[in-house]
């Protein structure tokens, strides 16, 4: 990863003003065959919808949102922590919608931001973290490498965004 790549939690003032490099982001990850719940093509209407909800629920306290910045303060990747659930499960917190745009890759960037992810789960006094990710692709992989545990795997969980069934695999990781 270049050394000018950062990664930082955006508050809750900014994080409306992310909204149109976050939608960026998902539709060049969605068109190069990235299965995170969307579908191509991917209307940019929807991805700004989508961000809009996601900004909403930051500033609500329901989630955390990382970014990593390269070196001119452009968005190259994001994560979020989900930690709105139910009474019972107050000590664990769901990861969502790891991205990092296609040109940006096989830098560190994605390692960094499971890193802050820790942190940020560790400042908001969660123990227990839940994520999937499509069985076999290269972030099973690097999940395995950062410290994830495999939980298992449902075959045909899920479409590609071309509309191929894919399986999912379910990771949990212990803080």
């Amino acid at each position: 990863m270049s050394p000018t790549t950062t990664v930082r939690r955006v508050g809750a003032d900014e994080a409306h003003a992310c909204i149109e490099p976050l939608a960026d982001l998902l539709i060049d990850c969605v068109e190069g065959g990235a299965s995170v719940s969307f579908m191509w093509p991917l209307a940019r209407d929807k991805a700004l919808a989508f961000w809009r909800g996601v900004a909403d629920g930051v500033a609500r306290g329901e989630r955390v949102l990382l970014v990593a910045e390269d070196g001119d303060g452009r968005i190259v990747g994001t994560v979020q922590l989900i930690t709105a659930l139910p009474d019972n499960q107050p000590h664990r917190a769901d990861v969502a919608k790891m991205l990092v745009l296609r040109r940006a890759r096989r830098q560190g960037i994605a390692q960094r931001l499971l890193q802050a992810l820790d942190d940020a789960a560790r400042d908001q006094g969660k123990s227990v973290l839940v994520l999937d990710t499509v069985t076999g692709g290269d972030a099973e992989r690097l999940y395995a490498r950062s410290g994830w545990q495999r939980a298992g795997a449902v075959p045909n969980y899920a479409l590609m965004p071309d509309g191929a069934l894919c399986g999912t695999t379910f990771f949990y990781k212990q803080l």
